[in-house]
């Protein structure tokens, strides 16, 4: 299948066994082919580039020695898959990547039979691979399974428990670890390090291979050679690897290979097809690979927003002077300076929690853990128990993977842990696996927990400061958004707005403040008496609000959250049987698609616009 003039070869790739006809020069050019159309449509859609340009080359590996729709590929974190989506039968529609109604950014089963699993999250590959090979053994398949997963996900406990699990097993899998140094920050600890030294050490697997060579050429004389010399294995391993702490798990490792070289990855991968035990093969990749501002700075290009392909500069969109994020940044640093008892957390997160300037003033007061949220927790309450004051900020969605250390190691101990939740509510492009739609629902069941929410600019700083004034478990929740300004200067506890005898109340949580008090104007052009409750405390919920509710008709929450067990339901806990009407309005359904924030908060009625239509429709 020769290279036609004029002709792309992505167009002819229908299917993963077309690449099979390829020529080795052919297999380079495709890989070319793909690296534009995924900058192109990054660059319109925003989406992670950096981590999807650094595996081109292993995908197409991968889906040229493998049976597509019956050997399964286990995607770690799965946003490094656009190659993937590509290539089994998705390139038609690769333009609506993240867009509404469009192909999701990450793997779905319900999209495509060559995604194996659903990924989101770090550190479930292997977990995930090792059940579905030992439900192919079982079923009696002969197909391979693979899980690829990158070298920050090795931070994270749970794929070790895998690693073991699998080991102890002693059955075919096949592990590839996907090496480019880095995650979303710079990795951190001692399996970096190690990693570290691992990829320096070609001369071990070369050396063995030549021995091997001259030895096999000597009859059975260098058969017995071979056994007696591979009794001290660990000797020269340890000589000239320093460790191999896969193999000493159970693993055959194969490794370092050249990630961006086909035929070495070929022949590495058919090597590890024939052997029926657990294998880890070592990839080195460059993130960002093909595409200069995402190679130079690949942390920036992780999750790209729309930017111009020619010079990698960021189209602007609309107008935001300050983010949530960014608001927790500074106002952490200026508390810190006031306090030396005041450390932050992240899980591999610097940069994107806003974090980046605590680091550079208080580098000894900054703690990265790696992708390791149930290891953050526990630390962080030790820190706490002996003396100081952490401030966990971690995204709502990661949160989830901590429920267990908050409620234990936390809150049962009534430690002063502080965690800024950022994302939570809906974040948009990144759809159901990132949506932080469940910790109202699930953090109010912690014991001495108090969740706040700030609503815009200025309530950011004192909220957080109060926060740290409690000396309690505490969480405070906020958006990935635009932080407005706010109508006028607001206590720090909840607080009656606009009418004083109002017909009905609005509660909307953090942003939804201002959605609730835009809606209490126009309603009042209606002749609609409408009062806003400004609240800043979440959990538990404060006493005056239930008061008020039961003075009035009609009360309509609003909650970037689901409805079951969030704070619409806990104030009809908390309100004794009455005449008072409640609406809540949140999400009904926790698997909410992927499409820009304000679409969705718009569907679920929670704008101005919606809130209206919700209490007209209630007073009718």
């Amino acid at each position: 299948m020769p290279i036609e003039e004029g002709t792309q070869l992505l167009e002819r790739i229908n299917h993963p066994r077309d690449l099979r006809e390829l020529t080795a020069r052919e297999l380079e050019v495709l890989a070319q082919e793909i690296r534009g159309l995924i900058i192109s449509v990054v660059a319109k859609n925003g989406g992670h580039l950096a981590s999807n340009l650094g595996v081109v080359e292993l995908t197409l590996a991968l889906h040229r020695e493998f049976e597509a729709e019956q050997d399964q590929i286990v995607w770690d974190v799965g946003h490094q898959t656009y190659a993937h989506k590509i290539l089994t039968g998705r390139r038609e529609r690769f333009a609506s990547l993240r867009q509404e109604g469009g192909l999701s950014g990450f793997p779905k089963r319900e999209e495509s039979p060559c995604d194996a699993f659903n990924t989101g999250h770090a550190t479930t590959s292997i977990s995930a691979a090792l059940g579905l090979a030992e439900a192919m053994r079982q079923s009696g398949s002969r197909s391979h399974v693979v899980a690829v997963i990158g070298d920050g996900a090795l931070t994270g406990g749970m794929a070790w428990e895998a690693i073991n699990h699998a080991a102890y097993l002693a059955r075919p899998l096949i592990v590839i670890l996907n090496d480019n140094e880095m995650s979303i920050s710079t990795n951190v600890g001692a399996i970096a390090r190690y990693l570290n030294t691992l990829r320096t050490t070609r001369l071990y697997r070369q050396t063995k291979q030549d021995v091997q060579g001259v030895l096999k050429g000597m009859g059975s004389l260098g058969d017995s050679v071979w056994r007696w010399a591979t009794r001290f294995k660990d000797s020269l391993k340890y000589l000239l690897v320093g460790g191999m702490v896969f193999e000493e798990l159970g693993f055959t490792y194969l490794g370092p290979v050249d990630g961006h070289s086909i035929p070495e990855l070929t022949a590495v991968l058919r090597q590890a097809k024939q052997l029926a035990e657990p294998v880890l093969i070592h990839c080195l990749t460059e993130k960002g690979r093909g595409y200069l501002p995402a190679l130079q700075q690949p942390d920036q290009y992780h999750s790209a927003s729309p930017f111009m392909v020619e010079t990698g500069e960021r189209i602007e969109g609309d107008v935001c002077r300050r983010t949530f994020t960014q608001l927790f940044g500074e106002g952490l640093v200026s508390l810190a300076e006031q306090d030396d008892k005041l450390v932050a957390i992240t899980a591999a997160m610097l940069d994107a929690t806003g974090l980046k300037d605590f680091a550079r003033c208080f580098p000894k007061r900054i703690y990265d853990v790696g992708i390791a949220e149930a290891h953050m927790m526990t630390f962080a309450a030790g820190l706490a128990a002996g003396g100081l004051k952490p401030v966990v900020a971690v995204y709502s969605t990661f949160m989830q993977r901590a429920y267990d250390q908050a409620l234990h190691d936390v809150c049962l101990q009534k430690l002063p842990v502080v965690v800024c939740l950022d994302r939570a509510g809906v974040v948009g492009e990144d759809g159901e696996t990132h949506h932080g739609l469940y910790d109202l629902s699930y953090l109010r069941t912690l014991p001495n927990m108090t969740i706040l929410a700030p609503s815009g600019e200025q309530d950011m700083l004192p909220l957080l400061e109060k926060a740290l004034r409690l000396g309690a478990p505490v969480t405070l929740r906020y958006p990935r958004d635009c932080a407005r300004d706010l109508p006028m200067k607001l206590p720090v506890h909840g607080t009656l707005l606009i009418d004083e005898e109002p017909d009905c109340l609005l509660v909307g949580i953090g942003p939804l403040f201002l959605e609730c008090y835009q809606a209490a104007s126009r309603l009042k052009r209606q002749g609609v008496r409408a009062g806003v409750w400004y609240c800043p405390e979440v959990w538990p919920l404060e006493d005056e609000l239930l008061r008020l509710a039961m003075r009035v008709k009609l009360v309509v929450t609003a909650e970037d959250n689901i409805l079951a067990g969030g704070f619409g339901a806990s104030l009809a806990e908390g309100m004794p049987a009455g005449n008072t009407k409640l609406v809540r309005l949140g999400f009904a359904d926790g698997c909410v698609s992927h499409a820009h924030r304000s679409v969705l908060l718009s569907k679920a009625g929670l704008t101005a616009e919606g809130i209206v239509a919700a209490v007209i429709h209630a007073l009718q």
